[in-house]
């Protein structure tokens, strides 16, 4: 679905797509701490970031 607000609308039009916002159905959010330490590396980030970097050039 795709609101629209166009420049100078009025407050009422503001209103409308505001309540039409909120009736939409909220996206689940991500629980980023469920993956945290499940990534075991066996080298430095920083060090794997760097060669990753060095490729480029």
């Amino acid at each position: 679905m795709v609101l629209v607000l166009n420049k100078g609308a009025s407050k009422k039009e503001i209103d409308q797509l505001n309540k039409e916002l909120l009736q939409l159905p909220s996206r689940k959010k991500l629980d980023a701490k469920k993956y945290c330490g499940v990534l075991k590396l066996k080298e430095d980030p920083l060090t794997i970031q760097k060669k990753l970097r060095d490729e480029w050039e």
